[in-house]
């Protein structure tokens, strides 16, 4: 047995059965692998960063990791902003990226790279294996170290000759490491603030937005009248009819501060003190009272829904019922494209356990609000602020949550930095409803423009414009294989959309905005 087939085999027993690869000369052997051994599903990325979102989305809808394959460091670098946003969002991936064999690292060829040093700042792990039977053992520690709480990037490189040397042995899963509980001292502090009156919000994020954890919030909230939010982006959150609702922290700073005024105290579950995106000149960075204080009830490696029903159970709170959630506005909009109307849309024609991929940026602020009576559904957004994620993200959620449909809210600016995901949508006939929001322009910086003082002329405005020519999508989405049609008005919106979501396989609707 050599290294690659250890590593496959290894990985399988770990559970690891789905790869997003952009295979090259030095992963071979770990291809040739999985010829001899079943069981490993690949998924071929046209693009690495397609490969990296798509792992990202996968673990978010199944619940455990997908590997990717990366060809040396610059396919690393290729997939870089992806992995950001995939630490961000606190999501376990095993990243094994093919490496120069050992003794050609001197020669300094081509792809000579420092590897490791461009790894180490997504990860939570990073390890080089230097022989055959080393492969497995650091196979099943790199799962190991991926699924610790909070979940993480664990990337494994792999130098050539260490694939292609015999001497590889299949390595055991290992034990999970134990989430670690919440002191008794969190709980009853966060319980002394919760009694003391002062106006407090409880920020949540991560496994804190599941169901339960969400009743238990909603419980401690209503006991105690404190405010209840989840931060700006977050990796998954379970919304719609019959569900507790949580509202997200404002994007932009002014409007956080304007829905913080007055807030005494802020308790943490599972999250860093929040802070605007960006800095703007004479505004604080702190998008809530410079005079509030911050606690922390639970950090994001504890066990956050533990931490909930205690304080709730500290309170005393008795059970809050999902309030009455009646399906509102079930009647599609007409006429002009706005934002509102897209959501009513949404909302009324949202198939039921849908997975929303959201990256709409500007144009989209009115979905999320405009949402909450849809059908069941879940809700993924671009944790790390780089953009591109929306695409891969989608195709890798439709493979991790085989049987529900995914639905794409994709700016078109940002949905041009990974459009190779539809070609990949297309192969693996995946059921993806892509929306394009097309404004043919980067008008959230035509918003930040403003926001930082600078005095734009043509030369500026231009930078911000994508038109000149004019993207064609319905001609993209043909040339990567998914059919697709334009939209300029709600009507031929309503029925595209019903139209993508009745019928199996990728659609790609460009709406003209």
């Amino acid at each position: 047995m050599n290294g690659a087939e250890s590593l496959v085999k290894t990985l399988l027993a770990c559970g690891v059965d789905t790869c997003f690869a952009n295979p090259g000369t030095s992963e071979m052997h770990f291809v040739a692998a999985l010829d001899r051994i079943p069981g490993m599903r690949c998924v071929l990325g046209m693009f690495e960063g397609v490969v990296t979102g798509a792992a990202d989305g996968y673990a978010r809808m199944a619940g455990k990791p997908a590997a990717t394959l990366l060809h040396c460091g610059p396919g690393l670098a290729n997939g870089l902003a992806n992995l950001h946003n995939a630490r961000r969002a606190q999501t376990p991936i095993v990243n094994i990226i093919g490496d120069q064999a050992t003794y050609h690292r001197p020669f300094d060829a081509p792809l000579t790279a420092d590897t490791e040093g461009w790894a180490r700042p997504v990860s939570v792990w990073t390890r080089t294996a230097t022989h055959a039977a080393a492969v497995g053992a650091a196979a099943a520690a790199a799962v190991q170290a991926a699924c610790a709480a909070p979940g993480g990037v664990a990337s494994l490189i792999l130098p050539s000759d260490v694939c292609w040397d015999a001497g590889g042995q299949v390595a055991a899963p290992l034990a999970p490491i134990p989430v670690p509980k919440v002191s008794p001292d969190a709980v009853q502090q966060a319980a002394r603030v919760l009694r003391s009156g002062q106006p407090t919000l409880l920020l949540l994020t991560g496994s804190a937005l599941e169901q339960a954890s969400l009743a238990d919030a909603h419980r401690i909230a209503a006991a105690t009248n404190a405010r209840l939010l989840s931060t700006t982006a977050n990796a998954r959150t379970a919304r719609g009819r019959g569900r507790y609702a949580v509202e997200r922290l404002p994007y932009f700073g002014d409007a956080a501060r304007a829905k913080l005024a007055g807030i005494r105290n802020i308790i943490l579950v599972g999250t860093p003190a929040p802070a605007t995106f960006f800095a703007y000149p004479g505004k604080s960075a702190r998008p809530y009272p410079e005079d509030a204080v911050i606690h922390v009830l639970a950090r994001p490696e504890e066990d956050l829904a533990e931490a909930l029903s205690r304080l709730a159970a500290e309170l005393n709170a008795p059970r809050v019922d999902v309030p009455d959630t009646e399906p509102r506005n079930q009647d599609v909009a007409t006429g002009t494209i706005t934002s509102q109307s897209v959501a009513r849309t949404l909302s009324a024609l949202l198939p039921d356990q849908a997975v929303v991929v959201d990256e709409s940026v500007s144009f989209g602020h009115a979905f999320y609000p405009g949402t909450e009576h849809a059908a069941p559904h879940d809700w993924l957004q671009i944790t790390g602020g780089a953009i591109g994620d929306g695409l891969p993200l989608a195709l890798g959620a439709a493979v991790g949550a085989p049987g529900r449909r995914v639905v794409a809210l994709q700016a078109d600016g940002s949905g041009m930095y990974t459009p190779q995901a539809l070609w990949t949508m297309a192969r693996e006939k995946l059921d993806v409803t892509v929306v394009v929001l097309a404004n043919r322009k980067y008008a959230i910086l035509m918003h930040e423009l403003s926001s930082v003082g600078a005095n734009p002329g043509k030369t500026a405005l231009d930078m911000l414009d994508i038109g000149n020519p004019d993207l064609d999508w319905v001609k993209i989405a043909n040339g990567m294989g998914v059919e697709a049609a334009r939209a300029d008005n709600m009507e031929r919106f309503n029925d595209l959309f019903a139209l993508a979501n009745r019928r199996p396989g990728p659609f790609v609707i460009e709406l003209v905005i």
